[in-house]
């Protein structure tokens, strides 16, 4: 059997690094089918050794495209390694092969270091760094990152992606299973795809995705297969919930980030803009970090992690970048590994996101969402001026059924009540402060505006209590709607409440009857 050896570079020129146990089985998430799986028609044994120098040690499992993992050992150099098979090889490894010959030319602290690629006929495979650590996907299904963390992965995923982009190539397979955090700190990107489907956009696109995900727990992508980290939250009409509507303590500027990153209809930054952008929330990591943070922490086994090229200035973004927010960064990466990671895995046991079998294993991510369950009693209906309509029916929009409704009566000629008052609100008692993540108003009559308040004291019933609840109640940052679709997501306020107000100040017109009305079917309100 001739073996073709397809690499450019000298095996081992890549600075060795510590290396060690980790699942890096590529899940495919960004696949949609377009890409068929791959057969296998064999399984090397152990112990074989491939070219003369990779002896296989362990097989770790199959990746959606049946691509086989294996760690194993170059028994020249004496350091571990991962071997990724394919059959068969010759034309059908060439996209593999090309990644990986492309990718062994980058040296960076956040890309997997790629040492070898052979070309067997039957069979190919590509020789790369063994990393210690746990994907995001895994690390996800334990529960969402803080702000600080999640900014920390991201930004060391974009600064991997710059340095690739330099180059011309684009990685092309971004998403939780390849994004690594190793036990010394390392946030590490693997598996470059570089097939046609690969562009720069769709890269930063994933790093949007990325960064969602470990804010959220959740893949922002319908294609998520069926054992990765679960979909993104969506409303009725399908569009997928902000970061601040799925947890509380996301930060509004770091929130919006993500939403314009995953916005199809709106200009991607180029990955260095990115880079500096993400650098830029060093302000608030730092905050968070001394909040959070550990003194016990040995900083001497991060210094690798901290080694990276400064990314330049934004170009047309708002924020800006400085040489301070990088550092902080850097330490956000560090606590994170520490924090998140916790003890490294225990030699010769199954890595934790691969089963028996190879498949990964399926979670549910911890710290989720919880729906709370209101008491109609606590429900009233707010009105400054005029009658409170249908007062009696208020439980209705708290009991979770969809098929009963508050509604206010048909008002003739205008949208603001007929002109007869400035607004009307529905008015929940929670019980207790509570951190709410979300409040999802469902319209039985869509296209209303109106806004969502909250407070901390019961200012009573009456139109003059009830003038001032409207009065004191602040309006929550993001929720207010000029019209109002069938389900509407609103974040929570940043800090615990225990009441809210939804107050509609315009009116939907009926089809049937020509006047002004609103019903709403159910107010659901999700809590940390």
């Amino acid at each position: 059997m001739t073996a073709t050896r397809v690499t450019t570079h000298t095996p081992g020129e890549h600075t060795d690094r510590k290396g060690g146990r980790v699942a890096e089985l590529d899940e495919g998430l960004e696949t949609s089918g377009g890409i068929p799986q791959v057969l296998t028609f064999g399984t090397p044994s152990v112990g074989e050794i491939l070219a003369e120098r990779y002896q296989l040690e362990e097989h770790i499992g199959n990746d959606s495209l049946g691509r086989q993992l294996y760690r194993g050992i170059d028994v020249i150099l004496r350091r571990p390694v991962a071997v990724v098979l394919r059959y068969p090889g010759g034309e059908s490894a060439k996209e593999m092969l090309g990644a990986a010959v492309a990718a062994s030319r980058i040296v960076h602290p956040h890309l997997v270091g790629v040492y070898d690629a052979i070309d067997e006929g039957d069979r190919a495979y590509v020789v790369r760094e063994w990393v210690d650590g746990i994907a995001l996907r895994d690390i996800v299904a334990s529960g969402p990152l803080d702000p600080a963390r999640s900014v920390a992965i991201a930004w060391a995923v974009t600064d991997a992606v710059a340095s690739l982009h330099g180059t011309g190539m684009a990685h092309g397979n971004v998403h939780p299973g390849t994004v690594l955090v190793a036990h010394d700190g390392r946030v590490v990107l693997t598996d470059a795809r570089a097939d046609d489907l690969a562009t720069p956009e769709t890269d930063i696109r994933a790093i949007g995705a990325v960064l969602y995900c470990a804010l959220t727990g959740y893949w922002p992508h319908r294609e998520a297969g069926t054992y990765s980290v679960p979909d993104g939250v969506r409303d009725n009409n399908g569009a997928l919930a902000a970061p601040r509507q799925v947890r509380a303590g996301v930060p509004t500027p770091l929130d919006s980030l993500v939403t314009d990153l995953l916005n199809p209809d709106l200009p991607l930054p180029s990955a260095e803009s990115l880079a500096g952008e993400l650098a830029s929330f060093g302000q608030f990591e730092e905050s968070d970090l001394a909040e959070n943070g550990n003194n016990a922490l040995d900083f001497e086994a991060f210094d690798a992690a901290s080694q990276s090229t400064v990314p330049p200035k934004p170009a047309g973004r708002k924020l800006a970048v400085g040489v301070v927010g990088l550092l902080v960064l850097a330490l956000a990466g560090t606590l994170a590994a520490a924090k998140v990671l916790g003890d490294p895995a225990v030699p010769g046991e199954t890595p934790p996101s691969v089963t028996s079998s190879g498949a990964p294993q399926q979670a549910k991510p911890a710290n989720q969402p919880t729906v709370l369950k209101l008491d109609g009693s606590k429900v009233r209906i707010v009105s400054p001026k005029g009658s409170k309509d249908n007062a009696k029916d208020a439980e209705k929009m708290v009991d979770g059924n969809q098929a009963t409704a508050w509604n206010t009566d048909r008002y003739n000629n205008k949208a603001n009540f007929g002109g007869l008052k400035d607004g009307m609100g529905v008015w929940i008692d929670l019980g207790e402060a509570k951190q709410i993540v979300s409040v999802q108003v469902d319209l039985a009559t869509p296209g209303a505006s109106g806004e969502l308040r909250s407070g901390t004291v019961d200012l009573g019933s009456g139109q003059a209590q009830d003038q001032q609840t409207v009065d004191q109640y602040k309006l929550i940052e993001g929720t207010a709607k000029d019209e109002m679709g069938p389900t509407n997501l609103y974040p929570g306020p940043q800090e615990p409440t225990r009441y809210l107000l939804v107050w509609i100040t315009k009116l939907p017109k009926e089809s049937s009857s020509g006047r002004y009305r609103v019903s709403i079917a159910e107010i659901t309100v999700r809590v940390q």
